[in-house]
């Protein structure tokens, strides 16, 4: 389950899910209009935009405003699987490759883009996890003294020289950028 936390401007103001973070941002805009919370999604680091209009109620109903899928008909000929056809550009080796391969080149393509998903999938997890880091760090302490030798220690995995360089600032923005760096190497 994704987990968002919520900050007006460098003080923290709610963590968990969704809806609770937003109805806390909504109390909180509801005392003090002038306040600008801001969500984070804890997995990405991207911010997320609300609606805050009206009562928390309303606001809290506006979250699980998706449209509705359109309903498709079944006609004849085969079913539509949700592949989506783009320009692929190869070496001619390539294409001379791909095409000798069980099932030609769209089948060989997919089962290459399955594969390469499935093993570097811990990787990709580790980069997504820091460039989280990296957004969040940079949205909440760019203006911090000792932002960017924080930056470098964290890019140079230096843990104690991270603490070092975020020792000074507000303590939720410490807690949640140690937080956050602290998942990038985190089993899952």
């Amino acid at each position: 389950m994704t987990t968002y936390t919520a900050f007006d401007g460098h003080r923290r103001i709610a963590s968990g899910s969704l809806p609770r973070v937003a109805e806390q941002c909504k109390v909180l805009l509801d005392a003090r209009p002038g306040a600008q919370p801001i969500i984070y999604d804890d997995t990405t680091g991207a911010p997320r935009d609300l609606d805050y209009r009206g009562s928390v109620d309303d606001m809290l109903a506006r979250l699980d405003d998706v449209p509705a899928p359109e309903p498709t008909r079944r006609g004849p000929g085969r079913p539509r699987l949700g592949v989506v056809a783009r320009e692929v550009t190869l070496l001619p080796r390539h294409w001379a490759w791909l095409a000798a391969q069980p099932g030609g080149a769209s089948v060989a393509l997919r089962r290459l883009v399955e594969t390469a998903s499935r093993d570097e999938a811990p990787a990709d997890r580790r980069r997504q996890r820091r460039e989280a880091v990296d957004r969040v760090m940079f949205a909440l302490a760019g203006d911090l003294p000792g932002y960017e030798d924080a930056s470098r220690a964290f890019h140079r995995d230096d843990a104690a020289g991270f603490a070092a360089c975020m020792a000074d600032w507000p303590a939720d923005v410490r807690d949640y950028v140690a937080l956050l760096a602290a998942r990038v190497d985190a089993a899952e």
